[in-house]
């Protein structure tokens, strides 16, 4: 892992904490081939008008040819700022800016897939969080819902069509990026069961998952446990201080698992469970986060992380609150993340083979 990658990200993390908070599901909003008049309004909504050509390799940061018997599908979170007050509000596919954001997070949080699974990531256009921050709660769904049906939708009829080949896949992504996911789980994915039996698991990290979500959704399930397939799993990760404060990404009804031991109710799991943890540097170093779950908050608390250093800066208090580790929701559990790819691949071989 590179130094100084975390200023950036952060960086990043405070703008996608402006995008969009609380969303229905694909089946709630209009047919994905409808513009919603929040789009026709938009500075650069016309640009969805022209389909990207996920065939051109460009147009992906990553194309996963390791000779891996599992692929994962990773969506990073949002990258785009506008350069000035007259910019659009949605970025080209080209962005300099969204690419390099986008291939910082990259660094720090598909990599956990990578000793398992051969990694595609698709580029895709963002809103910018400036424009996200002025949407109602209404825009903002519509706004998701028609975005994650243009270029990830794209991108996955590209992979599907073309890189699968029928292997078992995993969806991963973070904050804005597995908002998206949660619009493909319940649009997509239900559109295309042949798809989405092949499914693992689908890593909604940085996210609220929500009971109600998971009602309106019968075809999906959440994770009860390490080793079950074909389930989501998620969370976000506070320390004691927010407890009772607004986060942008905690939703009422969220669920959660505990990415430690793997449970969904309060057992507690103290930093001796834990693998291996990326420092503020990015490099792996000996696990230093404990967990456990809130369940009346919907969310995994750490008590160990040092705030001063790992909780989000305090300009984005507001948004998140005092000790909210939303940009290290993968690196305080790193390696068992890691270690739980693992185990979810190995429960569907050895479901196969039986």
């Amino acid at each position: 892992m590179k130094r100084r990658m975390f200023p950036l990200f952060l960086r990043l993390l405070i703008l996608m904490a402006a995008g969009p908070g609380v969303v229905r599901n694909l089946s709630e909003a209009d047919p994905a081939d409808a513009v919603p008049a929040v789009i026709k309004r938009t500075n650069g909504g016309e640009k969805w008008e022209t389909k990207i050509d996920y065939a051109d390799m460009d147009n992906w940061l990553a194309v996963g040819d390791a000779g891996k018997d599992v692929d994962v599908i990773y969506f990073y979170p949002t990258a785009y700022n506008k350069e000035s007050v007259d910019a659009p509000d949605v970025s080209d596919i080209d962005d300099a800016g969204m690419r390099a954001g986008a291939q910082t997070v990259f660094e720090v949080q598909a990599s956990v897939f990578a000793e398992n699974c051969n990694i595609y990531a698709p580029y895709y256009r963002q809103v910018s969080a400036e424009y996200a921050l002025t949407l109602s709660e209404q825009d903002t769904t519509e706004f998701l819902r028609y975005s994650a049906s243009q270029d990830p939708s794209s991108a996955l009829d590209y992979y599907f069509e073309h890189c699968n080949n029928g292997k078992p896949f995993i969806l991963a992504g973070h904050s804005q990026g597995s908002q998206i996911i949660t619009q493909l789980l319940s649009g997509y994915m239900k559109e295309h069961p042949q798809y989405y039996k092949k499914m693992i698991a689908a890593y909604v990290i940085g996210y609220s998952v929500t009971g109600k979500y998971l009602a309106e959704n019968p075809h999906l399930h959440f994770a009860e446990r390490a080793d079950d397939i074909g389930v989501i799993i998620s969370y976000n990760t506070e320390g004691p201080g927010n407890n009772g404060k607004h986060n942008a990404v905690v939703t009422e009804g969220a669920v959660s698992i505990n990415p430690l031991n793997w449970k969904r109710d309060t057992t507690y799991a103290d930093v001796s469970e834990n693998l291996g943890s990326l420092n503020i540097d990015g490099e792996l170093v000996d696990g230093f986060a404990d967990a456990q779950i809130d369940m009346e908050r919907g969310v995994v608390v750490c008590s160990t992380a040092d705030p001063a250093v790992y909780a989000i800066p305090a300009l984005a208090e507001d948004l998140f609150g005092p000790e909210s580790y939303h940009g290290h929701d993968y690196g305080l559990y790193y390696a068992n993340l890691r270690e739980n790819v693992k185990t979810r691949i190995r429960a569907l071989i050895n479901r196969t083979d039986a």
